[in-house]
């Protein structure tokens, strides 16, 4: 998969995509992040790429010209028109489904904004969806796309060493992740679940399976609504939710 990011920021994006699993991922070829800086299309003295609203207004909001070049320039470097996205709180809040669902494109765009925003008509012109990761505003994209990244590149064949790296995680399959245990098998008195110790696989599953269904009902009960269960599992549901 290759990922262009639209940014005033590099630099930041770099510094954290290119360490850990991500990093691991790139030097192994199997994902193409490259950081585009919007202020190299400005095409003016001092590279500016912000003006003053029409309509008067607080802040700034980024120009069109400079990213729509920008963006011309990874078109020029691209064998199909790749699926471009803008991160906003005004989009469809990002979630682990759609980290699936964009592991599938073969490139994405993703438009970082800055200021009060960007104009309007590049949104018009070259945007196909729009991300938030949540009802708050920060400083930029960078963030948020860094988290989308994230998201979606581990979700691709061979950046983890196999799909039951993340099919077991939380919000994989619409249910919380079971609690995890490592040596030593006591810690300040708390004692490991003595089935983690039996060897017993299927009944560790199951214990897991179950696990996983408590933690949804006590943390994130409307994730249920969405989760695939088994009419036992349902009925468990009801129970717990009752507590």
């Amino acid at each position: 998969m290759r990922i262009d990011c639209l940014t005033l920021f590099p630099a930041m994006l770099q510094s954290v995509l290119e360490e850990s699993i991500i990093g691991r991922a790139i030097k192994a070829g199997l994902i193409d992040i490259r950081y585009i800086d919007i202020r190299d299309y400005a095409e003016n003295k001092h590279n500016r790429v912000d003006d003053s609203p029409y309509g008067g207004g607080m802040g700034m909001v980024m120009q069109a010209e400079p990213i729509y070049r920008a963006f011309q320039s990874v078109l020029q470097t691209s064998t199909s028109r790749p699926h471009v996205i803008y991160m906003s709180p005004q989009g469809r809040v990002f979630n682990q489904s759609i980290a699936k669902e964009l592991s599938k494109e073969t490139h994405l765009v993703l438009l970082c904004g800055h200021y009060e925003g960007v104009d309007e008509r590049i949104l018009e012109e070259i945007v196909d969806e729009e991300l938030s990761i949540g009802d708050y505003v920060l400083t930029g994209g960078e963030i948020p796309a860094m988290a989308v990244i994230d998201a979606v590149a581990r979700m691709i064949p061979g950046v983890l060493p196999s799909e039951d790296a993340y099919s077991e995680e939380s919000l994989y399959k619409g249910l919380l992740e079971y609690p995890q245990y490592t040596r030593p098998p006591e810690f300040l008195g708390r004692q490991v679940p003595p089935i983690l110790l039996s060897g017993h696989h299927e009944n560790i599953s199951a214990w897991r399976r179950a696990e996983s269904i408590r933690r949804t009902c006590a943390k994130r009960p409307e994730l249920l609504q969405h989760a695939e269960l088994t009419e036992k599992e349902k009925t468990l549901v009801a129970q717990l939710l009752k507590q």
